[in-house]
Formats: structure tokens, C-alpha cells, sequence
């Protein structure tokens, strides 16, 4: 959880909420509200109202989906961390939970994770109820404040009802700190060889490896990271786990790491390594950066523990901290990314972590039939739709250069550009509407360094009300940002602006549901 910008008054705050008993009483949702603020996005996770940042405690038990998360209920800006909570069944349709996690006397609840204790490690189970069990840090502000450095520490929960209510240790916290000032965001997972629980923690612009065999007593067994990959900003949000490469049967590991300064295109972004684990020592040769997400607003995204088929499930948060605070909002502010499977490919002797929107948000299309378009060198095929702002628009295209823009009657535009001669994907929202709640927003052009592409690109985007997700070539690259046009896109064109004729094939522009109840 990221904070290290946030003026210290805010935090100053009196917290009324410490007692354990408000953690049934949450906050009043309405899941029957229209939600039809000018920017609320239609098919993304939003809070029914206040501030949201990172995705927590992402876990999948008994048929629902967890998705809890950094949450200040009282206004659109930061304040005392709670966890908000949601549920879903498909990831994609999400009710509104009370409040799970409030802060206490030993500090704000920042951002963490959750596990199924299937085997009752923790001994918090009771009457053959299985425990989850949530691993948090602790953000102590008077510690803070005092100009010290060991006001981070790491503390656990649990619940006995698959995650209505928590009760924290009382041994809290199980992880203190000797002097680390930035320690925090705990991901926990259960590794099978060495019969253990593997705790990966950022120190800093490091992480931290930790064993333990109950959820309670931990070890430091290991470090990475001193000497390797992106160093702009702060290290956060961990995330370590074993993928299969995609047509073989090598397995490797995938650490997940975002940064909250430094990305390729400004301020927060999401790095990540392909290496070796051998149940104490992540090891990577990998000495270039790799980005998961080339946008500006895919930041602190994690994966799901304890997934029905073993799956790769991620969701990030929809940000970014160069103007997270000031973005237009009303009653609520931030959402998360659409929900994407994550799968490991190599090609050339390089694993490359692809990303792509489940299928479950297919479920959300109401399908047209594809089209192919032939475009002359230097002209436009252009159309109209009044339901383009909600929608995805699929395609395949030769590598060539050609420019699509997304349009209204205001004269907003954003615009995707290929150059083929650069290798370069570049998304352009420098008009695409409101931008003048900070300068970092729409200032330039962002670019995707499109490496080891085919002759043809297959181009899969989602508009919503306030963002585009871009993914080419089924996920191995991706582009998230937001977008605060005045009214909806209605205008569609692509320009071939090669010096050849080429075709755009199978051509669809498909409107996408609402996920939100109506009254």
C-alpha cells in the first residue's frame, strides 16, 4: 500500500472506529442503485462509494471470489486504511460486503493477503469450520510522525464465516521490524515441497522472503532483489508463484512487483521476473526490465490463492499515484482492472508473462458480426455507434502503420497509433477529455515497445466510461489508462497510413452490459 505522498494531516484523523464490533456493521450499500455518475464505469469493480486503492486478500473459497480492498469510506481522497470487501462468483458481477478489516490501536490496515488454512496450521479453526486467514501490515502514524522507521509491522486475522467477519490475533503483530522503514504488503501462499507457508515482503526496493509452519511465527530465510530490476520508486505489492510454460512441460516462478515511481511511461507501474524457487531462495537471470502492463494506470495488482483449477487470476488497481488523489470523481473514487488470466510463454529463449481479460467478461458482450474493411494507403474507414463508450472493439491488422481514434461531439478524442518502423504501440489521450486536475495526466504520448510481434497483431480493447484497456496478440502486450471524456465515444476511425492497402479483418465492435443492478 502506497502512501509515502500523502500529507501527514490526513492522517491525523480521529479513528472512531477501533473496536472490533464495527466489523459487522460496515458501511449502508445500495446494490440496487443505478450507478450512472458521469465517469462510474459500467463493467469495472468501483466501491459503492469513497476511496479505493490497492486489491487485498485475493482468495477464492466455497464457490466465491474475495476481492477485498484499500479502502477509506468517509471521503474520494486517502485516508485511515480500512479493507473493503466484495464477493463474486465469475469476477466480473460483484456485491458489495461490509467492511472487513478496521484500523486499531496498533495502526492503520494496509494492503496484504489471504489464505484458505485448509489444514488448520494456524489452529484458529474450530468445529471443522476451515479458517481463512488474512496477513496485513500494520501502519502505526504516531510512529510515523515521531521520525522513526520501525512503524511498519505485519499482523493476521481470520474469519470462520468464508470472510463475513474477522477477529485479529491478539499475538499481533507476528512480524516486527527492526528498522525497515518501508516493510510492508505481505503475500502469503502455501508451498507444497517444503510443507510451509512462504511469505514474500517489500523492504524498501527489495523483497524479503519468510517461512513459517502456522501463520503465526515467522522466519527470514531470504532476499531479492538488492541488485536486480526497475529502482525509480519504492517496491510494493509482491507476488510470487509457479507457472507452467505454455507448451511444454518447464515450470519456472513469476515475482510480481510494482513500483510507485519509475514505470516506462511515468510514475506507477508493474514489473515482474521469471526465475527459480526452491522453497527458500527466488533466483532470476533476468537482467532487463519487464512490464506486465505498458499503461499508466495498472498498478499493485496481485493474484488470486487457492483458484478452483490452479489458475493465474489478477486484478489491479486502476491508478496511478501521479494523480490518483485528483481524478474527476463524485461520491466514489478509483476502480479496479477488468479481472485477467495471467499465462507464461517463451519464445527465442525469453518467457514472456501474457495477460488477458477472463472469459467470463465475454459474458458481458452483446456479439456483432465480424467484418474485413479494405483501407487504401493514406484513407479511413470510419462508423458510428452510440454505444462505442461501453464496448470492446476486436480486430486483427498487418504490422503496418495505421492510427485508430476514438471520438465524440465534443471534439474529445484518444488515439491508438502503430509505428511499424520504431516497433511502437502509442496511446494518446493528451484531448481525450478532462485532464486539468493534474499535469502528469495527459502531457504525452504512451508507448508499448512492441519486441518478437508477428507480421499480424490481434487487437482485443475495452472502453468503459473513464478508461481503455488495450491488449495485442491475446495479452502479450498490454495498455491500461484512464480517459475522463465530457460524454461518451461515438465516432470510430481507422486510418491506414502505410504506403500500402491493407485489410482489417474480422472487425467488431461488441457493447458490453452493465454490471450493476438497476431499480
Amino acid at each position: 500500500m502506497c502512501a509515502r505522498w500523502i500529507p501527514l494531516v490526513i492522517f491525523m484523523v480521529v479513528i472512531a472506529c477501533n473496536s472490533e464490533t464495527r466489523s459487522k456493521e460496515g458501511i449502508e450499500v445500495a446494490t440496487t442503485k443505478t450507478y450512472q455518475e458521469l465517469h462510474r464505469p459500467q463493467y469495472h469493480f468501483t466501491p459503492d462509494s469513497g476511496w479505493m486503492n490497492d486489491p487485498n486478500g485475493l482468495v477464492y473459497n466455497d464457490g466465491v471470489y474475495h476481492l477485498f480492498y484499500q479502502y477509506y469510506p468517509h471521503a474520494t481522497v486517502w485516508g485511515p486504511m480500512h479493507w473493503g470487501h466484495a464477493v463474486s462468483t465469475d469476477m466480473v458481477r460483484w456485491e458489495h460486503k461490509p467492511i472487513a478489516l478496521f484500523p486499531d490501536g496498533k495502526g492503520l490496515v494496509f494492503s496484504g493477503s489471504a489464505v484458505v488454512d485448509k489444514n488448520n496450521t494456524s489452529g484458529f479453526g474450530m468445529d471443522g469450520k476451515v479458517p481463512l486467514v488474512a496477513i496485513f501490515t500494520y501502519h502505526n502514524m504516531q510512529g510515523e510522525k515521531s521520525g522513526g522507521n520501525t512503524f511498519q509491522t505485519q499482523g493476521i486475522a481470520y474469519s470462520l464465516d468464508n470472510g463475513d467477519t474477522w477477529k485479529k490475533y491478539d499475538g499481533n503483530p507476528v512480524i516486527g521490524n527492526t528498522g525497515i522503514r518501508d516493510l510492508r504488503d505481505p503475500k502469503v501462499f502455501w508451498h507444497k515441497d517444503s510443507q510451509s507457508w512462504i511469505m514474500v515482503l517489500v523492504a524498501g526496493d527489495f523483497v524479503k522472503l519468510y517461512r513459517s509452519k502456522n501463520l503465526k511465527e515467522w522466519d527470514n530465510i531470504s532476499d531479492f532483489g538488492k541488485n536486480q530490476g526497475a529502482k525509480g520508486g519504492v517496491w510494493e505489492c509482491p507476488d510470487l508463484f509457479k507457472m507452467k510454460v505454455e507448451g511444454s512441460e518447464e515450470e519456472k516462478w513469476v515475482l510480481i512487483i510494482s513500483i510507485g515511481n519509475g514505470a516506462p511511461n511515468g510514475g506507477s507501474g508493474t514489473q515482474y521476473f521469471v526465475g527459480d524457487f526452491d522453497g527458500t531462495t527466488f533466483t532470476s537471470k533476468q537482467m532487463d526490465y519487464k512490464w506486465l502492463d505498458w499503461g499508466t494506470d495498472n498498478y499493485a495488482g496481485v493474484t488470486y490463492n487457492n483458484t478452483p483449477n490452479g489458475e493465474r487470476l489478477f486484478i489491479g488497481w486502476m491508478s496511478n499515484w501521479q494523480y490518483a488523489l485528483n481524478t474527476p470523481a463524485t461520491t466514489w473514487r478509483s476502480a479496479m482492472t477488468l479481472p485477467r488470466k495471467l499465462s507464461l510463454k517463451k519464445s527465442n529463449d525469453a518467457y514472456v508473462l501474457y495477460n488477458y481479460p477472463l472469459s467470463s467478461v465475454d459474458d458481458l458482450m452483446a456479439t456483432s458480426k465480424g467484418e474485413t474493411v479494405s483501407i487504401p494507403a493514406g484513407e479511413a474507414h470510419e462508423t458510428s455507434n452510440p454505444l462505442l463508450g461501453e464496448s470492446n472493439i476486436s480486430f486483427s491488422v498487418p504490422a503496418k502503420d495505421f492510427k485508430l481514434t476514438f471520438s465524440n461531439l465534443a471534439g474529445e478524442k484518444t488515439v491508438l497509433i502503430l509505428d511499424s518502423a520504431s516497433s511502437l504501440l502509442m496511446l494518446d489521450r493528451t484531448s481525450s477529455g478532462t485532464r486539468d486536475f493534474n499535469y502528469e495526466f495527459g502531457n504525452k504520448l504512451h508507448y508499448a515497445a512492441l519486441k518478437e510481434v508477428s507480421d499480424n497483431l490481434g487487437f482485443s480493447i475495452y472502453l468503459d466510461r473513464s478508461s481503455i484497456e488495450v491488449f495485442v496478440n491475446g495479452g502479450q502486450y498490454a495498455m491500461t489508462d484512464q480517459l475522463f471524456p465530457s460524454q461518451p465515444y461515438t465516432q470510430l476511425s481507422i486510418e491506414n497510413l502505410s504506403s500500402n492497402d491493407f485489410q482489417i479483418r474480422d472487425l467488431k465492435i461488441n457493447a458490453m452490459q452493465s454490471v450493476w443492478k438497476s431499480n
